[in-house]
């Protein structure tokens, strides 16, 4: 078997090099990261997630000006409603963690999440964004014939084989499939059977979910230079999505605070939790996951806790303090590198992988 990195997927999306940049929502991604690693090569894409949709339009029109290359950019798709259950249990242990940031105190009995993917998606769609990725969820039939119907591609995150061929089935492109290694929110959207996200190591997933589907799979999770990338290729996979990786990138919106945890961090510094948002995610183990963990209460539900946690986490950006702050990271961190461009870290990872695949 001739293993190359021209693999069909590069044609599919009409990219130079099989490397996705992960849709890193709430500080990391940026219009000038994302447009760079696609100026490289690869597919940029922007994690508009939390964004309210009038600031993505203005994101994906700043990427149009940065380059002409195709992109993406990542939604999150839930519907859920907000939990106030167990509000002024989960609001006084965060009132510990506020008294130390010296920030106002808070009852948030009358917290309210926004839910703005229906307006979001009509964004990305009106913008005609080359590519749609989604996470937590496999969209509606409906919003997919209206992707179909404007000729754009469409990529699903999954965590396991059944969640790959549910992705299938629906019309799906492509596929990530998200090793228990990756950083950040897990893409299980089976959650109700994985409480803590389905956490199948990459090497393990890749060939089971490759053998499976027939669409192209993209493999994620602790992939982090040229040889995480031949490997992938090797297993199956028709290209690799990283994120980590890039949090260090010049062109990233990583806080300073945060690029300092991760570069101090390694393999073993990393936990998965869902203290900041209300669902499982990987991050750096910091006093807030502890404080969090040591009181034995339950988070709320996602997006609720992500809400009532918001204001800490923006604190503590402010005040560049990295132990309130969620420092979402895979688990190869010790590959991190400082002050090299997007176009530098593709070019590196390219290079490594062309010579081990000759």
């Amino acid at each position: 078997m001739q293993i190359t990195l021209q693999t069909k997927l590069c044609e599919q999306f009409g990219i130079q090099y099989p490397l996705f940049l992960a849709g890193m929502a709430g500080g990391p991604s940026t219009p000038e990261l994302t447009a760079s690693v696609s100026e490289a090569g690869g597919l940029g894409t922007l994690g508009a997630a939390y964004m309210e949709p009038e600031d993505i339009r203005a994101a994906v029109r700043r990427i149009r000006e940065l380059t002409a290359a195709p992109f993406g950019v990542n939604l999150f798709v839930y519907q859920a409603g907000d939990d106030h259950t167990r509000m002024q249990e989960v609001q006084s242990e965060l009132n510990k963690m506020r008294q130390q940031l010296g920030i106002p105190a808070s009852a948030g009995n009358d917290v309210r999440s926004a839910n703005w993917f229906e307006k979001q998606f009509e964004v990305l769609i009106e913008e005609k964004v080359p590519v749609i990725s989604t996470a937590f969820g496999i969209l509606p039939a409906a919003y997919m014939q209206t992707v179909k119907a404007a000729g754009l591609k469409v990529i699903a995150m999954v965590t396991t084989v059944r969640e790959a061929m549910l992705a299938e089935e629906s019309g799906y492109d492509a596929i990530v499939a998200q090793g228990s290694e990756a950083g950040g929110h897990r893409g299980t959207f089976t959650i109700d059977d994985h409480p803590m996200g389905a956490n199948i190591g990459t090497m393990a997933l890749i060939p089971q979910i490759a053998d499976r589907v027939s669409i192209p799979v993209i493999a994620a999770g602790g992939i982090m230079d040229g040889r995480g990338l031949a490997a992938a290729l090797i297993l199956g996979a028709q290209g690799a999505q990283l994120g980590t990786r890039f949090l260090t990138a010049v062109e990233a919106g990583t806080n300073q605070s945060y690029r300092k945890a991760l570069l101090a961090s390694d393999e073993e510094s990393t936990v998965l939790t869902k203290a900041f948002s209300g669902r499982p995610a990987r991050g750096i183990k910091n006093a807030f996951i502890q404080q969090w963990e040591e009181s034995g209460i339950a988070p709320l539900a996602f997006p609720t806790q992500n809400t009532v946690t918001r204001d800490i986490r923006n604190a503590a950006s402010k005040q560049q303090n990295s132990e309130y702050l969620s420092l979402w990271a895979g688990q190869g961190t010790r590959m991190l590198t400082e002050d090299q461009t997007a176009k530098q870290i593709v070019e590196d990872i390219m290079h490594q992988a062309q010579a081990i695949l000759q």
